[in-house]
C-alpha cells in the first residue's frame, strides 16, 4: 500500500503523508515515495507544493523511523541517509514547498518541516527536536536547518531539552509563518499557494535558489568539520546511543550514563 497520497490541481501539487499505523514515521520507504512525488511534480512544472498529513491528524509525523537507525557504530545520519536526501530534495526543489501542519511534529520530521519554504500550522501543532532523548548525534547540515529556522538560543533550548514548542510560540519566534484555526487552515494554505502560482515561476525559482545558497553560506574550516565528525563518532559508538535506541524499541525510558 502507498504510504503517501498525491494530487495535482492546476499548478499546485499536494503530498499527503498517509501511514497512520506508524504515525507517518519517516521510514526509508515513505521517504522514497516523497522524493519520487517531488520528482513527478518537477516534471509537471508545478508552481507550489503543499506537504501535509490527513485532516485532523493528531501526529503530523513521528520523525525518523528509529527502527531503521543502525546500532553497529555506523553514522546514523550520514550524507546518504534517506532523511538527508529528502531535505536536499525539498531545499533544491524548483518551487516553494509549503508545510501545512496539524498535530505533533517530532525529530527528523521537525527538520523536514523547517526545510520547507513556508509553514502554516493549526493551534494544536507542536514541534519537538528529540535526538537527545534517543542519544542520537545530529549532523552538521541538520543543525544548520534548525539554525536557519530560528535563533541559536532557541535551537539550543529545543535540542538540549527535547521539549515541544507550541504553534503560538513558534509563530512569535518566526519559526513558522502563521497560525490558522484548524477549520480554516486548508483553505488558507491553498489560497496562499494559489497566490504563489499566479506569480512568475522562473522569478520565484531563482529567488528560492539564491536564498538557499545564502542560507548555507556559513564557513567551516576542515579542522572544525573533522572535530565535529569526531565528536559525533564518540556518540554513535557509545553505550548511551545503543541504550537510547533499545529503550525506544522496548517502549521504556532510557537510562543514560554519559558513556
Amino acid at each position: 500500500m502507498p504510504l503517501i497520497a498525491t494530487r495535482l490541481d492546476g499548478f499546485i501539487g499536494t503530498i499527503t503523508l498517509d501511514n497512520p499505523a506508524r504515525r507517518n514515521a519517516l521510514s526509508e520507504a515513505l521517504i522514497q515515495e516523497l522524493i519520487a512525488a517531488l520528482g513527478e511534480f518537477r516534471k509537471q512544472r508545478v508552481r507550489a507544493v503543499v506537504l501535509r498529513a490527513p485532516p485532523g491528524a493528531k501526529v503530523w509525523s513521528a520523525g525518523h523511523d528509529v527502527g531503521e537507525l543502525p546500532t553497529d557504530g555506523r553514522d546514523p545520519l550520514g550524507w546518504g541517509d534517506p532523511l538527508r536526501e529528502l531535505i536536499r530534495e525539498i531545499e533544491e526543489f524548483h518551487a516553494p514547498v509549503i508545510a501545512m501542519i496539524e498535530g505533533t511534529v517530532w525529530g527528523g520530521a521537525c527538520e523536514t518541516v523547517f526545510a520547507c519554504d513556508l509553514i502554516f500550522a493549526a493551534p494544536n501543532a507542536t514541534f519537538a527536536v528529540t535526538p537527545a532523548k534517543l542519544g542520537v548525534p545530529y549532523n552538521v547540515s541538520g543543525m544548520l536547518t534548525f539554525l536557519n529556522a530560528t535563533s541559536m538560543r532557541i535551537v539550543k533550548e529545543m535540542a538540549f531539552s527535547g521539549q515541544p514548542v507550541g504553534a503560538d510560540r513558534a509563530e512569535r519566534l518566526g519559526i513558522i509563518n502563521r497560525v490558522v484555526e484548524a477549520a480554516a487552515l486548508e483553505a488558507y494554505t491553498y489560497e496562499f499557494a494559489g497566490r504563489i502560482a499566479e506569480n512568475a515561476p522562473l522569478s520565484i525559482s531563482v529567488m528560492k535558489e539564491q536564498l538557499r545558497i545564502l542560507a548555507g553560506a556559513h564557513p567551516m574550516t576542515p579542522q572544525g568539520f573533522e572535530r565535529v565528525q569526531g565528536l559525533r563518532r564518540i556518540v554513535y559508538d557509545s553505550r548511551d546511543y545503543r541504550e537510547g535506541i533499545q529503550a525506544f524499541k522496548e517502549k521504556r525510558r532510557p537510562v543514560f550514563t554519559g558513556e
